[in-house]
């Protein structure tokens, strides 16, 4: 395997070093292993699986909505076996690839039973996808349900993981009933409630309300985790939304994220826009001189000093 600590984006997530803060997100093209193997290739300083799921919906309409600000999707979960899963896993654990497994369940119980059978396939970092609004009935998340799923999870594997949740009401709750129960990490935002109309005939696309995502939310989500930051609170955070070249991953970092998750932007020239991200952001860095750590929280500290 390739040494991706001597690198200029070298840094570190759930106890995994990376060549690049960029990490590729869960979602539709990180349900193939050769997707994601690609993908690393590409640059990525790790790649975050589809999210696995032990009941997963059956096959249905999962489409994508391109709009001029982002995505909206109706997408949910992997529906590949879980036992498929963990082969897959076990070869990248063999392989020593930085690949964090989500997963999610219908109920905490079941998801320390899959956080289980996922650690024991050699997983050496999970992400929690519990914040998935495109389940049957959306999905009002509360303090108390991410502390329910955080718990669990923390009682049955010794592995780091990161609690994914979305940009909205009660976050700041949410969070900190993430960390008190044992998140080793945030990822933040996870799509938010988006809905897309005709305007000649007024029906509403895809359906319904589904997952927005893309340039239009980066606002959103950098404000949240400046204000988290200025709280005091130090718990490492994946941040991401928006995210399509160098600079916006350098206003992530600059605000408090240690690793930046992009994803709707790979929709097009999947390798080729994550190879511009990675290549631009490690050329943007030799240009201005320092490392990931140095460009962490620089926003907070200007705004203190």
């Amino acid at each position: 395997m390739t040494d991706r600590t001597h690198h200029p984006g070298a840094t570190e997530i759930l106890g995994l070093p990376l060549s690049s803060p960029v990490v590729v997100g869960s979602g539709l093209l990180t349900d193939q292993e050769r997707n994601i193997r690609r993908l690393l290739g590409a640059g990525a300083g790790a790649v975050v699986t589809k999210t696995i799921h032990p009941n997963p919906a059956p096959s249905g309409d999962e489409r994508l909505l391109r709009l001029p600000t982002g995505m909206l999707n109706s997408t949910t979960y992997s529906r590949r076996a879980i036992g498929d899963w963990c082969a897959m896993l076990r070869r990248f654990a063999d392989d020593r690839l930085p690949v964090i497994a989500s997963v999610h369940a219908d109920s905490p119980t079941e998801l320390a039973g899959l956080a289980e059978r996922v650690t024991a396939a050699g997983s050496p970092a999970l992400e929690l996808g519990i914040s998935c609004l495109n389940e049957e009935g959306g999905l009002e998340d509360t303090p108390e349900r991410v502390a329910a799923y955080t718990t669990a999870v923390r009682r049955a594997t010794p592995v780091p993981f990161s609690v994914k949740l979305a940009a909205g009401e009660r976050l700041g709750e949410r969070l900190e009933a993430a960390v008190a129960c044992g998140a080793d990490a945030i990822t933040l935002s996870d799509t938010i409630a988006g809905l897309a109309v005709d305007p000649d005939t007024g029906e509403v696309r895809l359906g319904g309300v589904f997952g927005y995502s893309g340039p239009g939310i980066k606002p959103l989500v950098l404000a949240e985790i400046f204000a988290l930051r200025r709280r005091g609170s130090d718990v490492p955070v994946m941040g991401g939304g928006g995210v399509r070249d160098a600079t916006d991953v350098a206003e992530y970092l600059s605000v408090g994220a240690d690793a930046v998750q992009v994803y709707t932007a790979l929709h097009t020239n999947m390798l080729g826009s994550l190879a511009g991200i990675c290549e631009g952001f490690d050329d943007w860095l030799r240009a201005h001189g320092g490392t990931v750590t140095d460009l962490v929280g620089r926003s907070i500290k200007e705004v203190r000093g």
